[in-house]
């Protein structure tokens, strides 16, 4: 009777224990060639987009924008094979909130009108701008201030550190985003300190600029220079040694032939190569659209940056019943690189370029001979088992959305329908 009663008494006191969750399991049915999945999480089922890292004593953490609901996941991932949501902060209604930048203590979130046929209303109030926050305490983010372009959004947004925020902004009396320089060394109070934009966009200007040029961001800032990846207009490099005043010095058009929707939408340049990697964003399903790039360009002569390699395109593994991802469904294509390259928990670019290709995975590719870069490794996740958005309007296969690699050399990708996958690689 009294080792029955002590059983239960202990039984008790255990079951008062904090008990450790397990890990989300990671979805079967992922393929990869030289990179193996570590770590998954659901994300709380919100899906998440964009995405930065910071390292604060022992610990790691992500910072992801979701997709389908309005606000801001904080991951711990310091065990990349048990990543945890530790927070989650609300962010306005009605709202995207899927862009966001961390450098210098500060965290930017781009707000945003949400897109038409996103699933957001059109009859409700939306918040729009940047929300600039202290990040003393990681996980408890505080709102310093916020930029307003008293028009509809802001979208990728560039933050090195320091005095000047880089914003592909929509404002008002332009059509299309324009390159915006925002000084926030008072954050309470930012002020817009210059801005640039094509000829054309500004809707008083003739003849008006093509339907395509838009400048999706984000700006890539070395020293004096930046690099706007602007849509249907291409990769354009200014001068900003004056903040006030931007000065063209070159362009590189890549539409046509290539898609011209967003012909580019990032640029990586990597100056002391004299090399960029820029690619353009995939939008129509199944394919119906113009053939999109990810290409590297010459950029010795920033003033006459010159086209070198294509990527090759992706093909199928050899026993799937497909010969092409056009016949996957969804988007193919490219759509982002590992960007945060001034983060110093980001891996440096080096002779790898990450870049997600939606329903085609993750692709990695080796640029060491930057005349002829091959593919060297990719992961492709399962299709989603469940629909958390309105995308892809069509079947539902897997949309591998955004990449970041921190400097331990874990890889984290983003799907519009699945949880956060965390990977390596495993090749050379």
């Amino acid at each position: 009777m009294t080792r029955s009663i002590a059983a239960v008494a202990l039984a008790a006191l255990l079951s008062l224990l904090p008990i450790r969750a397990e890990a989300d399991p990671i979805p079967p049915g992922g393929v990869g060639q030289n990179v193996e999945a570590v770590g998954y999480s659901n994300l709380d089922d919100k899906p998440g987009f964009k995405m930065s890292i910071q390292k604060v004593g022992e610990r790691w953490y992500l910072y992801i924008g979701m997709l389908w609901n309005e606000g801001w996941h904080i991951v711990d991932v310091t065990d990349p094979g048990d990543p945890k949501v530790v927070k989650e902060i609300e962010g306005p209604p009605n709202t995207a909130t899927d862009q966001m930048e961390i450098a210098d203590g500060k965290m930017i979130t781009a707000l945003a009108k949400i897109s038409p046929g996103w699933g957001g209303d059109p009859a409700k109030p939306f918040d729009e701008g940047v929300l600039i926050w202290d990040m003393k305490d990681p996980l408890n983010p505080q709102k310093l201030g916020q930029f307003r372009t008293r028009a509809l959004s802001t979208h990728r947004n560039g933050y090195g550190g320091g005095k000047y925020m880089h914003l592909s902004a929509n404002m008002r009396g332009f059509t299309g985003n324009i390159y915006v320089i925002v000084d926030i060394s008072n954050p309470e109070k930012p002020k817009e300190a210059g801005r640039w934009w094509v000829p054309g966009q500004r809707e008083d200007e003739t003849p008006p600029a093509p339907a395509a040029t838009h400048m999706h961001g984000p700006p890539f800032i070395v020293g004096n220079t930046a690099y706007l990846p602007y849509g249907g207009a291409g990769m354009i490099i200014l001068d900003i040694s004056d903040i006030a005043h931007p000065r063209k010095i070159g362009q590189l058009q890549m539409s046509p032939p290539f898609a011209a929707n967003i012909g580019v939408h990032t640029v990586i340049p990597v100056p002391e190569r004299k090399l960029a990697f820029i690619n353009s964003e995939a939008i129509a399903e199944d394919c119906n659209e113009p053939l999109q790039q990810a290409s590297v360009v010459d950029i010795a002569d920033p003033a006459k940056p010159r086209l070198m390699a294509l990527f090759p395109l992706p093909l199928p593994p050899p026993d799937w019943p497909i010969r092409s991802f056009c016949e996957r469904g969804g988007r193919f294509g490219p759509h982002n690189q590992n960007t945060l390259l001034h983060n110093p928990f980001v891996q440096p670019q080096g002779n790898l370029v990450y870049l997600t290709y939606f329903n085609a995975g993750l692709r990695i590719y080796d640029v060491s001979t930057p005349t002829a870069p091959r593919e060297v490794g990719y992961f492709l996740p399962p299709d989603p088992t469940r629909r958390y958005g309105v995308f892809p309007k069509g079947r539902l296969v897997a949309q591998t959305e955004d990449v970041l690699v921190d400097t331990r050399g874990y890889i984290y990708i983003t799907d519009k329908n699945q949880g956060l996958y965390i990977l390596r690689y495993t090749g050379k």
